[in-house]
């Protein structure tokens, strides 16, 4: 298998292994689409310059694919207002004859009991720019309304749809990192099974003095650990994350502990 299309696999992989951040609509009332992870041979060709979101995009798509009771009606259709782009939708599927229109949301957060008063508002991204609020206030606000903007039925029209006939839902997955220092956390609205790892800060690295490092670029950031990797010690990590601290970009790494077992962390520069 070609390298290109080993990585493609590895990360195909790891989105299927990666559990929808609520179940049915028990956040925001968005409601899920939850599609039963089949591991196949992937045969797809992504541009690997795409961003990480739009690269899943691509992923979901060929997932859908494999699925009998869905076909996809159409991707990424942009709707112009005035020479400019009003918004995108991510895709129209059919799902047993039945048109749905589809949101696809793949993000890292960390729980950060410090921000907000809520479960869903203690999560943020690892730089701290975007929360899960956010992210669901634009979904519920901007991104599902565009369906019936004006603009829109226009598009609908050339595919025979109205937007009244389309049912709309997420496919929101994501991945959730704990502190270190409270790895017990229990969710109660959210996907336990989310809980991909532990975060940790420049004052907590000390503690981990005897295992290997790897950091990721942020296409892998969705595959799952394994030991095939140039394995940084402790030494190396150290000097390589200072560029991390004084450019106050958290990256995630894998961790390989003594005992072998590997964890994903992200090492945050707050």
């Amino acid at each position: 298998m070609h390298q290109k299309t080993k990585d493609i696999q590895k990360r195909y992989e790891g989105f299927l292994q990666t559990n929808c951040l609520w179940k049915n609509d028990a956040v925001y009332e968005l409601d899920q689409l939850e599609i039963e992870p089949i591991s196949s041979k992937i045969d797809l060709e992504i541009n690997e310059k795409l961003r990480l979101g739009k690269y899943i995009e691509r992923l979901v798509s060929f997932q859908l694919e494999q699925e009998k009771s869905i076909s996809i009606l159409c991707e990424n259709i942009q709707i112009p207002k005035d020479k400019i782009t009003l918004g995108e939708l991510d895709c129209i599927i059919l799902k047993e004859d039945k048109p749905i229109h589809l949101e696809i949301i793949y993000k890292f957060y960390l729980y950060d009991a410090s921000v907000g008063q809520t479960e869903i508002e203690h999560l943020i991204g690892p730089n701290r720019k975007d929360s899960l609020v956010e992210k669901l206030n634009k979904l519920k606000d901007k991104q599902l309304p565009l369906l019936y903007a004006n603009e829109c039925s226009m598009y609908l029209e050339s595919i025979n749809l109205k937007a009244s006939e389309i049912k709309q839902q997420v496919h929101f997955k994501g991945q959730l990192f704990v502190p270190y220092s409270n790895k017990d956390i229990q969710l109660t609205v959210l996907n336990n099974d989310c809980i991909s790892g532990f975060y940790i800060n420049q004052k907590e690295l000390n503690q981990f003095k005897d295992c290997k490092f790897f950091i990721p670029i942020k296409k892998d950031w969705i595959v799952v650990p394994h030991k095939n990797v140039n394995w940084l010690n402790f030494e190396e990590f150290c000097t390589i994350s200072e560029d991390y601290f004084q450019k106050k970009s958290s990256p995630l790494c894998w961790l390989k502990k003594q005992n072998g077992e590997l964890v994903k962390i992200f090492l945050v520069w707050w």
